[in-house]
């Protein structure tokens, strides 16, 4: 069973990115209680104010299907429309392998 990745960014108004963040934490809170959910965060972006960065990884296929059927997606889903989206991008991955950014050596490597 392979690991599922979602990166995503969503811009809004930049005045309202803030609030966005703060309200939707109940959203964030109640994803990572869900079965299979590893990672779930929203973040500011550091180089643009509008944006904001998604990341979750899920434990599998299943997990997320069970996510996004379920009322912590729709609630996420509601709660960040309301703050005026002017775009957005977002990418699921299946991961095939994965390793330690980091070697025994502690220099970073490619490698897997």
């Amino acid at each position: 069973m392979a690991k599922i990745v979602i990166a995503a960014q969503i811009d809004v108004d930049p005045a309202q990115r803030e609030a966005a963040l703060k309200s939707g934490r109940k959203w964030i809170d109640g994803a990572l209680t869900q079965d299979g959910c590893l990672r779930y965060d929203w973040s500011a972006d550091g180089n643009d104010p509008a944006r904001i960065n998604v990341f979750e990884e899920w434990s599998s296929e299943q997990a997320l299907a069970n996510h996004f059927a379920g009322p912590q997606y729709a609630g996420m889903r509601d709660h960040i429309g309301q703050f005026g989206i002017t775009g957005a991008v977002s990418a699921k991955y299946r991961v095939a392998a994965e390793a330690p950014v980091y070697g025994p050596d502690g220099n970073a490597t490619h490698q897997f």
